[in-house]
């Protein structure tokens, strides 16, 4: 009935799937990314939004008979599309496990210190950066098109000053504490700008369920508790070894919780009577003001955070479980390597990650020219049977020997090279030579590893010569 209402909840369900995409890069089935898509904003993000936001919803404050007089105040989702995203994201990166090379080296022996996987742009990071905080503001101010009150200017105008300070407040925390733990550590001062960006997204998630409802001061406490909580998961994900690619489980998931917990602290009742029109429960601070020990705001908050951590693992568990299950959900380790790009967009070959010695560079060698083997082998099976994919899709019979433990080669694979070598050597087909594939002489053996042997890699082509074949 509402088209503008459905766009705009439209934009929050996309949100929260794209949360899992960033924890999950380089290393995520594309079958996968689309699967937990759907059921993600399909099916678990409605009733976290109905629960919540609906008027029916059971701890929602535009209820006519509130959760506890009150109800669960999330004015712009940080509980709602940050709590949901952000644990949807940690289920996942559990069972999907981390990207090859950040805590185990390329033969799988466990790293001392995990290697730093950071972004290859600075300045496309600092970009992005700034286009999400733009458009925080169409996110937290355009929440006021609900309140049907003659006053909207007043709280459009406050919210988007809250929000304005929050983001900057965690940007600058982040960045002080990372320089003086720095500074600690080495005795050098250096200025960690990714700290500094994903500080201020932290003060952004932070104050998107208070930003209506709390003071100017309150946001700038609120944004630098949620950058400093960031940092505390961030480093807490590396110690537990798990690998969060663009760190949006402490962005999200701890902001998040914070920023819904700040709520029940620092409601001011002026405020929460002017959006909802309700002034009875306010933030538990408040209340020690007005002589009492009121947590009611403070309990709702409570309960409506653990129905969304409980419902999102109910569900999103068992889902990436199946996915991880039937090989749906970690791309194949060999595409990993030498990058997702060349299996999935038609991509140029390149190196993922810097080599640290000659005989890493050695074996990324090998990966790469295995990598350019396989796809030549599927190319003239296909050519030879007609019914033997070639695409990269991964599924039964085309997995390498990834964390799934599919073999690169099957039985029917198998008869066929075997058939076309023992042709080529009698001389029955004049054309032989030219029709044979790429290493199809070689001895088959289903009990090697195809990437890490690298007597398989003698006929294989060099770098350069796939380049330029485009394969």
């Amino acid at each position: 009935e509402n088209k503008a209402f459905w766009l705009f909840q439209f934009a929050f369900a996309a949100t929260s799937a794209t949360i899992v995409a960033g924890t999950l890069a380089e290393r995520c089935q594309m079958t996968a990314y689309l699967c937990y898509s759907v059921v993600l904003s399909a099916f678990v993000y409605p009733v976290v939004v109905h629960g919540i936001w609906s008027n029916n919803g059971f701890s929602s404050a535009h209820n006519s008979n509130p959760l506890l007089g009150i109800g669960m105040i999330d004015f712009a989702g940080s509980c709602v599309v940050h709590v949901t995203g952000g644990m949807t994201a940690l289920i996942a990166t559990n069972i999907l496990g981390p990207r090859t090379g950040r805590f185990r080296d390329i033969r799988g022996n466990v790293l001392e210190k995990p290697t730093p996987m950071p972004g290859h742009s600075v300045a496309l990071q600092m970009l992005g950066t700034f286009i999400l905080w733009v458009g925080w503001y169409g996110f937290n101010t355009g929440s006021v098109v609900y309140l049907m009150r003659n006053d909207n200017y007043e709280v459009v105008s406050h919210v988007a000053i809250n929000t304005t300070l929050a983001a900057a407040a965690g940007a600058v925390m982040a960045l002080l504490i990372d320089t003086i733990i720095q500074e600690h550590n080495t005795g050098e001062v250096t200025f960690n700008l990714s700290y500094a960006m994903n500080g201020c997204l932290a003060g952004l998630v932070s104050i998107t369920a208070g930003c209506a409802v709390v003071q100017s001061w309150a946001a700038l406490i609120i944004g630098a508790v949620g950058a400093t909580l960031f940092l505390s998961c961030s480093k807490l994900l590396v110690r537990r070894r798990i690998d969060d690619a663009v760190d949006a489980v402490p962005v999200h998931l701890s902001s998040g919780i914070w920023g819904s917990l700040s709520v029940g602290l620092l409601a001011d009742p002026t405020l929460v009577f002017k959006v909802y029109g309700n002034s009875t429960h306010a933030g538990w601070f408040y209340s020690w003001s007005r002589g009492s020990a009121d947590a009611h705001l403070l309990a709702c908050q409570v309960i409506g955070l653990l129905f969304v951590i409980g419902w999102v693992t109910l569900t999103m568990t068992p889902f990436f479980w199946l996915l991880h299950y039937f090989g749906f959900l970690r791309a194949d380790s060999l595409e990993e390597v030498v990058g997702l790009d060349v299996g999935y967009t038609g991509g140029a070959l390149h190196k993922r990650l810097h080599p640290q010695s000659a005989d890493e560079e050695k074996q990324y060698s090998a990966y790469l020219d295995e990598y350019v083997h396989r796809r030549r082998e599927r190319a003239y099976l296909r050519n030879s049977s007609g019914h033997i994919s070639a695409s990269s899709v991964h599924d039964l019979s085309l997995h390498g020997h990834s964390y799934h433990g599919r073999k690169v080669i099957t039985p029917a694979m198998k008869e066929a090279a075997m058939a076309n070598s023992s042709s080529s050597k009698e001389g029955v087909a004049s054309n032989a030579g030219s029709a044979k594939a790429p290493g199809s002489d070689r001895d088959w053996n289903e009990n090697e590893n195809p990437v890490l042997d690298s007597s398989r890699n003698s006929g294989a082509p060099s770098l350069e010569s796939v380049k330029e074949e485009q394969v």
